[in-house]
């Protein structure tokens, strides 16, 4: 198999928070995209990340979750919950791990 026949473009796919605390808490699912393939720039600064610097983070997950077309959903101004934002971050540590 040529590497030319794996390329293909990233396609954006949807994440569904069903924590039942959570749904609870925000009265349903929440539902947030990302794409399907990062570039290894992502996962370069997902490797290099610390704990130390929570900052590091929330850059990566700033260019990860996005709506459905693909804007992101947080920047300077808009942050998300923090117990939204971890469950996010567990569902994309599951994805990317796939």
């Amino acid at each position: 198999m040529k590497l030319s026949e794996l390329a293909k473009k990233p396609k954006l796919i949807e994440l569904t928070i069903s924590n039942p605390e959570l749904v609870e808490k925000y009265g349903e699912e929440l539902t947030f995209f990302m794409y399907d393939r990062q570039s290894l720039d992502i996962f370069t600064k997902l490797a290099n990340a610390t704990q130390d610097n929570i900052g590091e983070y929330m850059t990566i997950l700033k260019d990860i979750i996005v709506n459905e077309d693909g804007k992101a959903v947080m920047d300077d101004e808009m942050v998300l919950p923090i117990d939204v934002l971890t469950e996010a971050m567990r569902l994309i540590g599951e994805r990317l791990g796939k």
